[in-house]
């Protein structure tokens, strides 16, 4: 019996897909190669804000359309949160899981009778649940490491505590145990991913453990970069800023996900930051780290954000000037403190308030990668793009997400090599270059 997985949504879901295809595996059976010579198909699903909702409804029929003959299975987070509406509303879908069900995928599969439609929940677990497999493919030069499960944050927009429920930390042996077999396959790239990376060790261990942990990580033989995602600013302890600055191997770049900067906006967000606490933490970032990248992610209208709260917004933009920044329209969740609220903020001027910013943004990207020009960057290979040049990352762009280097080589080159490229001319999101022979 084949299968084939379909994931939409975050690293963390693409970690889960490489676990449910472990799994799958290691009871013996096969994965395919495309879903129509599959026996069965899984839609991995994201379920964080509407644009990622309807891309998972879309794919959902999409594979409906191909799987007439087959076993269709919606799971992840949009069948965590849906499960008894979809049931209902597709029944072109024959088995729905949650995200706690990937163990029993196999057995549940093999028990499955034919118009015999079935749902597959169960509580969060107390604890972090291992898989007991995960498929990684050949050349594995970056990879997820995941290092907890669930959220306690509890931001007034966001779902996630009710999809994925409380904060689980990994235990360190373990994460150690998959890093060092990430690097015995050839993994030269780890990235750190949890709900809140930096939340890690408080419920296992009684304190932010972080620091410690990548310090551990730093040891292993063959890993190269090390990146993190993901990081609440409020927990970026001077201790984690002094590991970064120390440890090379640990990237010049930190995804912290500050959604807005005014005090009121971000109390409404139950946020537990504010603005002089994130000015302060950039501050000690850029001076312990002088070419740390930030990246960060804002929302715009947020129900109640002023006029002059959007404004503070863009100020701040323009005086931060952050290397890698993405913008949402804010989008109303069901069963969210912020979905109950009033004066909820009409969908057009969220979205111009979001084009504004990114507008802005394209002038700040474009000026900071011109002022790379003429300097020499360690590049990842990642592949040849359609002209026959290869693409690649620096250890300031996460994958899927940031620039991409373009440049020539008079040499072949392989998907994880890591080599010096002299930056030719810099545009709004990407850096040409020529490779130093």
């Amino acid at each position: 019996m084949k299968l084939w997985i379909e994931t939409l949504g975050c690293p963390k879901n693409f970690n889960d897909s490489e676990g449910i295809a472990g799994i799958w595996e290691k009871d013996g059976l096969e994965l395919a190669q495309t879903p129509e010579e599959s026996d069965v198909i899984l839609v991995n699903t994201c379920g964080f804000i509407n644009d990622a909702k309807r891309e998972s409804i879309d794919k959902i029929f999409e594979m409906s359309h191909i799987s007439e003959d087959k076993i269709l299975i919606v799971s992840g987070c949009l069948s965590q949160r849906y499960g008894q509406e979809l049931f209902e509303e597709m029944p072109e879908v024959d088995i729905f899981l949650g995200v706690n069900e990937y163990e029993r995928l196999p057995e549940i599969v093999e028990s499955y009778k034919e118009g015999q439609r079935r749902q597959f929940y169960s509580c969060q677990p107390n604890e972090f649940a291992e898989f007991s497999a995960r498929k990684i493919e050949e050349n594995p030069y970056s990879k997820t490491l995941r290092i907890a499960e669930g959220c306690n944050n509890c931001c007034a927009y966001c779902v996630i505590p009710q999809i994925r429920g409380r904060y689980r930390s990994r235990p360190v042996e373990k994460i150690l145990e998959e890093a060092e077999l990430l690097a015995a396959k050839g993994c030269k790239e780890l990235i750190i991913i949890a709900q809140d990376v930096t939340g890690y060790g408080l419920d296992l261990y009684g304190g932010l453990e972080l620091p410690r942990l990548l310090r551990e990580l730093c040891r292993i033989e063959g890993i190269r970069w090390i990146r993190l995602m993901y990081c609440y600013e409020d927990k970026i302890t001077d201790e984690l800023i002094d590991v970064m600055a120390e440890e090379k191997k640990i990237c010049s770049y930190i995804d912290i996900p500050l959604q807005h900067c005014h005090d009121r906006v971000l109390g409404s967000m139950n946020r537990h930051s504010t603005n002089r606490s994130i000015r302060e933490t950039i501050s000690k970032l850029r001076d312990a780290i002088p070419d740390i990248h930030i990246r960060t992610t804002l929302i715009t209208g947020f129900p109640g954000e002023r006029e002059d709260e959007f404004e503070a917004l863009v100020d701040f933009v323009e005086d931060i000037k952050f290397e890698r920044l993405g913008v949402f329209a804010y989008s109303r969740e069901e069963g969210t403190l912020a979905g109950k609220m009033t004066g909820q903020i009409d969908e057009d001027i969220k979205l111009q308030r979001a084009d504004s910013i990114m507008r802005r943004q394209l002038e700040i990207s474009r000026k900071i990668n011109l002022g790379k020009v003429g300097k020499t960057m360690e590049v990842m290979v990642e592949g040849m793009d359609d002209k026959g040049a290869y693409t690649g990352r620096t250890q300031y762009d996460a994958p899927e997400i940031d620039e991409t280097v373009i440049f020539d080589s008079q040499r072949p080159l392989e998907p994880g090599d890591i080599v010096n490229v002299v930056i030719t001319d810099g545009f709004d999101y990407d850096l040409v270059g020529k490779m130093e022979e």
